[in-house]
């Protein structure tokens, strides 16, 4: 047996111990390749899109939402979780539209990300989103934001110093910053 295959996790029976709006928490029941037992805990979530949506100013489109998670008012880039296993590019452009009013012509993939792939099944889609078009923002019952822009040269110098928290906001930043805007 190869080191791999002993470090291969079967589960061998779930337990489902929450069942949730948006997440649900199992208790598993697993084996190694090499036989021996173990437990995890799961927690199911349908994923998102976030976008990164430029305007023709170079400005960067940002929601200032307060998480009651952490007790305060965080800056992210536009984003949202998938209903009812939607293709997650058309989770962006509703997200985009639901969010900051606006809908995009141009659209680039920036890839996935695991948020946390230790206990966490979220998958979070980036999108890249440019020649923009107001269209009226439609926020989701108990959802409340504020929209604003931020020049694109200091939303990546907030990312750097630490201003903008979310990962999800820093990677997609980052990743745009390195991948795109170099080819521009």
């Amino acid at each position: 047996m190869t080191k791999d295959e002993e470090m291969i996790e079967k589960r061998v029976r779930s337990e489902m111990l929450y069942e949730g709006r948006i997440v649900n928490l199992y208790s598993d029941d697993i084996v190694y390749g090499n036989g021996k037992p173990a437990k995890r805990e799961v927690v199911t979530h349908p994923g998102g899109s976030c976008i990164v949506a430029i305007n023709d100013q170079n400005e960067v489109y940002f929601v200032r939402q307060y998480r009651y998670v952490f007790e305060k008012f965080l800056l992210e880039l536009p984003a949202g979780k998938r209903d009812n296993h939607e293709d997650p590019f058309l989770t962006a452009k509703r997200e985009l539209a639901e969010e900051t009013g606006m809908e995009a012509k141009t659209w680039t993939d920036l890839g996935s990300s695991l948020s946390s792939p230790g206990i966490f099944t979220e998958r979070i889609f980036l999108y890249a989103a440019k020649d923009l078009t107001p269209v009226g923002q439609h926020l989701d019952d108990g959802e409340y934001l504020d929209v604003l822009t931020i020049p694109y040269d200091k939303a990546i110098e907030m990312v750097r110093n630490g201003e903008l928290e979310d990962a999800k906001t820093q990677l997609a930043l980052l990743k745009y910053d390195a991948f795109i805007k170099s080819q521009i």
